[in-house]
């Protein structure tokens, strides 16, 4: 009986062992389709914006969503109009830059100094690659329709959707890599997913992007947090950077 039970204890951690390691073989091989396909996706998009190509669906989509009566007017009641500049503020500045200081808090809190560092250079490193490529292609702002919040720069790629993808996306990809918890590390991922979603959509309802700019930071956006994940995973296993914490729901 005793050789049973010790043979079945043997079974079971090898079962539990490679269904980890088939998960986390999974979690890398998305993370790089993620980067390639943000990468190549971004690519291809701002080269048919460039010729052209995108302007007949951005007018139709911009236009779609406005009174046709009166284009100064957004569909829907004017609460829905206010939850839209709601949900572009979480993609502002002063927003993001208030999340990341949590993020931070929380890694320094919980005494993971390393990480933090880490956290330091890639959620800022691809605020600044939004900017730069936002000021290289220097597209108008769509003149369509009236805006509904007030613009300061160029349209391509969406500044507010790509730091919103860069900075949630990002976020989120780094503080589950200190989780090992499945539902833990689903909750970051699909609360950041929305968020981003919530901020780009938000931009085109309020008019002041073409929908084909936020389709372009939303894909630049994910690449960099996909790739801030497989470096931090490379980092955690060269022991540079704290590794995830043991999963207490496990069973020994």
């Amino acid at each position: 009986m005793k050789q049973l039970k010790k043979s079945g204890e043997f079974g079971h951690r090898a079962y539990s062992l490679l269904t980890g390691l088939g998960r986390h073989e999974l979690s890398v091989l998305l993370c790089v389709l993620v980067v390639s396909g943000g990468i190549w996706g971004f690519v291809a998009l701002a080269d048919e914006v460039f010729e052209g190509d995108t302007q007949s669906i951005d007018e139709a989509i911009l236009l779609a969503l406005r009174n046709p009566a009166d284009h100064a007017d957004p569909l829907g009641p004017g609460w829905v109009e206010e939850l839209g500049r709601d949900f572009t503020a979480l993609g502002g500045v002063g927003v993001l830059m208030l999340i990341t200081l949590g993020g931070l808090g929380f890694l320094l809190l919980a005494r993971r100094f390393r990480a933090a560092l880490f956290t330091t250079v890639a959620v800022p490193g691809g605020v600044i690659t939004s900017m730069l490529m936002k000021a290289g292609f220097d597209r108008p702002r769509p003149d369509l329709v009236p805006h509904e919040s007030i613009v300061y720069t160029a349209s391509f790629p969406s500044g507010h959707a790509m730091m919103s993808a860069v900075t949630y996306l990002t976020l989120a990809a780094l503080l589950s890599r200190m989780q090992s918890q499945l539902r833990l590390k689903a909750y970051l991922l699909l609360m950041a997913i929305l968020l981003t979603l919530l901020v780009g959509s938000s931009r085109v309802y309020l008019g002041v992007h073409w929908p084909s700019d936020v389709i372009a930071g939303w894909a630049a956006g994910s690449a960099w947090a996909a790739l801030c994940w497989l470096v931090m995973r490379w980092l955690q296993q060269r022991g540079q950077v704290e590794a995830e914490q043991p999963d207490s729901t496990q069973v020994d």
